[in-house]
């Protein structure tokens, strides 16, 4: 009787070992590696967009100092100034 509960328990937890465990730790770091390798798919058009929109700013910026340089050339002296003044 003792043999047979012996077996009962232990077969299970052998299949266990032998199927289960190995198929969950492949696809476990399976994951893990994804995660690891980079950006899933809606973070890359996350990222996409971000850079996008800093391209657009980055232009605008350049534009209004084209400008500034144009309407008030020493505005970046003044500008100076007022930062050593803060420091």
């Amino acid at each position: 009787m003792a043999e047979g509960l012996v077996w009962a328990i232990a077969m299970p937890v052998m299949l266990f070992l032998l199927i289960v465990a190995p198929i969950w730790i492949i696809v476990h770091y399976r994951q893990r590696c994804k995660e690891v390798d980079g950006l899933n798919t809606k973070e890359r058009v996350e990222l996409s967009e971000l850079a996008r929109a800093a391209n657009k700013m980055a232009a605008r910026i350049e534009t209004l100092e084209a400008i500034l340089d144009a309407e008030t050339p020493d505005w970046r002296d003044k500008e100076r100034q007022q930062q050593s003044g803060q420091v």
